[in-house]
């Protein structure tokens, strides 16, 4: 992780996080982790921005919330960012999300997954 996304990440509220830069339990978060960083560094949100919706989601989930759930809400938080930007609808992201998990019910375990398949 660059120093910069590392000072990032260290203001965000609550991100699990040790001397090397967040902590992710799941390949999935590091992937919301970076998509984020990546969407900021292109211009689709300012870091008030996402601090702003990340802070909602985790105040909507409360105080005695787990710390298991913080990238689901990370990523609850980005999917209404991206929408709200009209980025990426509701509608389309669904769309894909379906497609992808037709493509991974139909791909044998371990092989690669192809959309379309």
């Amino acid at each position: 992780m660059s120093k910069t996304e590392n000072n990032l990440a260290r203001k965000l509220p609550e991100i699990p996080i040790d001397d090397d830069g967040p902590v992710f339990a799941e390949p999935w978060q590091a992937q919301a982790f970076a998509m984020t960083l990546k969407l900021h560094e292109k211009g689709a949100f300012t870091w008030p921005e996402w601090a702003d919706a990340l802070g909602g989601e985790l105040k909507a989930a409360g105080e005695h919330d787990s710390v298991d759930n913080y990238y689901l809400h990370w990523l609850r938080a980005l999917e209404k960012l991206l929408d709200q930007k009209n980025i990426v609808q509701n509608d389309e992201r669904e769309d894909c999300k379906a497609a992808w998990d037709k493509a991974a019910r139909a791909t044998p375990h371990g092989n690669t997954i192809v959309l379309g398949t």
